[in-house]
Order: C-alpha cells, then sequence, then structure tokens
C-alpha cells in the first residue's frame, strides 16, 4: 500500500521526462478547450466559497491526460493531492489510511476507479457523501462501529471504462467529464511545448508530422518526440528535419494514419479471416496472442474514431474505410 500511494511533491518520483512536460495551470494544459472553460469556473467558485470542489469524475481512452488533468487542478488551487489507484485499495483499512492522510481541501486521485472492489465502493459512499468513514470494531462474537470524520475533500476518479463503474458511485461525482482525442493542431502544441522544454531543435514539418501520427493522443505524441529525438541524435542532426521524423516514424513502423503492427495485424485478421466480421473479441485476442484488455482499451477505440470498426452485438466488423485502408 505504501508503494501506491503519492502526494504531489513525490510526484517527482515520475520519470524526469513526464515531470518535465506535465503542465502546472489550465493555461498551460493543451486541448479538451470545453473542459478548461467549465472547470475555470468551477475552480473559481471554490476558491471564492473556500471550498473543496465537487468530486470529480474523469473518462476517456488512456493518454489523454486524465492524470495531468488531476495534478493541474491541485495546483490551481494550491492543495495537496494524494495518488492511488482502484486495485490498489484492497481492505477497507487502505482507503482509510488514505482518508486520514488528507488535510481539508485537498485532492485525492483515484486511477482505474473502474476497477475497485465493491466493499471498498460501499465504504466510499459516505466519505464522498457525509465526510465519515464507518469501521466496524470485532471483540471476539460481539461488533460495534465506530464513525470517523474525515476533511472535506475532493475525490477525483479517472477511468478509460465509465460502463463499469456501479451507478451508485456514478452518481456521487457532481462533475463528469469525457476526455475526446485531440486534434493534430493541438498536438502539435503540445509538441512545440515539449520540444522547447527538451530544447529540441525543430522545424515545424517535422512536429506536423509527428502529430499527425499520433492517434489523437498527447502520451503517444511525446512519446514519438522522444524517439524520433533519439534517430536524430544518432544521425548527428542538429535540427530535427520532417524528412527525419518520416523516415524515424516509419521504422518504428507507425503509419501515415498512426496505425502500428497491433492495429494491423487486427484489421487484417478481420477482413482476411473473416470477411470483415463479426467476430468475437475474446476470438481476435486469442488469434493475436493479446488481452482482450489491451485490445478494447488500446486498439479498439482509435479505430473506432477513424472509422475503420465497428462494434455490434454480433461481434466486430470492419467497415469500407478500413478495407479501403489496406489497399493504400
Amino acid at each position: 500500500m505504501s508503494e501506491t500511494l503519492l502526494s504531489r511533491e513525490t510526484i517527482s518520483g515520475e520519470k524526469p521526462f513526464e515531470e518535465k512536460i506535465r503542465p502546472q495551470s489550465l493555461n498551460e494544459y493543451k486541448g479538451q478547450s470545453k473542459i478548461k472553460e467549465q472547470l475555470s469556473v468551477f475552480l473559481q467558485a471554490a476558491r471564492k466559497r473556500n471550498e473543496p470542489l465537487d468530486h470529480i469524475l474523469l473518462y476517456g481512452p488512456p493518454g489523454l491526460g486524465k492524470t495531468t488533468l488531476a495534478c493541474v487542478i491541485a495546483h490551481e488551487l494550491g492543495v495537496n493531492l494524494k495518488v492511488t489507484s482502484g486495485p490498489a485499495l484492497e481492505r477497507g483499512i487502505d482507503l482509510l489510511i488514505v482518508l486520514k492522510s488528507l488535510k481539508p481541501n485537498d485532492i485525492l486521485f483515484i486511477d482505474e476507479i473502474h476497477r475497485m472492489r465493491r466493499p471498498i465502493e460501499e465504504i466510499l459512499y459516505p466519505a464522498m457523501e457525509d465526510f465519515v468513514f464507518h469501521r466496524v470494531i470485532q471483540k471476539g462474537l460481539a461488533s460495534s462501529a465506530a464513525v470517523i470524520q474525515l476533511p472535506r475533500f475532493t475525490l477525483i476518479g479517472a477511468t478509460t471504462r465509465a460502463g463499469l463503474i456501479a451507478p451508485p458511485l456514478r452518481d456521487r461525482f457532481g462533475i463528469i467529464f469525457h476526455l475526446d482525442f485531440y486534434s493534430k493542431e493541438e498536438l502539435f502544441e503540445i509538441l512545440v511545448r515539449t520540444a522547447r522544454i527538451l530544447g529540441v531543435q525543430s522545424e515545424e514539418a517535422a512536429l506536423i508530422e509527428i502529430a499527425s501520427r499520433s492517434r489523437g493522443t498527447p502520451r503517444i505524441c511525446n512519446r514519438l518526440l522522444k524517439r524520433v529525438r533519439d534517430f536524430a541524435t544518432v544521425q548527428k542532426a542538429e535540427i530535427l528535419t520532417e524528412d527525419i521524423s518520416k523516415k524515424s516514424l516509419t521504422a518504428l513502423s507507425v503509419d501515415a494514419q498512426g496505425l502500428d503492427d497491433l492495429d494491423r495485424k487486427y484489421l487484417n485478421f478481420l477482413i482476411e479471416k473473416f470477411g470483415g466480421g463479426p467476430v468475437g473479441l475474446e476470438t481476435i485476442a486469442s488469434a493475436l496472442g493479446e488481452d482482450s484488455e489491451t485490445l478494447e482499451e488500446i486498439c479498439e477505440p482509435y479505430l473506432l474514431q477513424q472509422g475503420f470498426l465497428q462494434r455490434t452485438p454480433r461481434g466486430r466488423m470492419a467497415t469500407g474505410l478500413a478495407e479501403a485502408y489496406r489497399l493504400t
């Protein structure tokens, strides 16, 4: 448990690259403009009333900045951020330790909140609503309940699978935000900032090329920038050019649409083996030697967003766009 609980001060324990590029304010946070507009109002109101924010649920595909947004909110409010995850909260005492470590108006961030055990969820309900923790004390065959008062805090839950969150838990979030994929223009802005922070000299066209192949995901565009920088370093290039970006990304098996080897294997399996489908997810996962959850959370959201894939009651189906993509 001690390894899963981080304060905002210990977030520096992350990789230095991630720590360097993490924005600290809403102005620095690129993309998600509608969320930022609404959040700015909620933050101002909370500061004026000197109250914690309503509990917030952030959901969307991986890599879109849910953890980063939680860090920004904490920084904007000038409060501490405690970070844990749903799977880490195995027992009621684990949750109590986290909650007792909070100070008034602090933020508790629970990643993968959909993976939290149901008994822990039920313990969390009164903590979210009334800021109390009900603890059962066993004394032999008898038991008694103790009510522990908690400081007023904000819970920020993050999930890639909002549909798996129990309705009673979801209903206790006063603010719910869905994070969308980023446009190429927004990813370009992120890359400009990241390149500046890392001291990377680059042509604009080189960053545009990376942005166009980044699957609408900030985490991926920053990762690809690092890898392209590696190729440039080996080639002793002082400036990142469009040609270096294209050749580097091709070497990394990332095509012009942002699809990688796994995406292509997925579509090829659907089209070549089953005539485009429908095919069950477990069948696809078994054939590709991948975990079905990996395909559902990492691979499929982008294929759906690009119009290459359909989810139907009978299974997954490749679209006409997928067929056309394979012919290019």
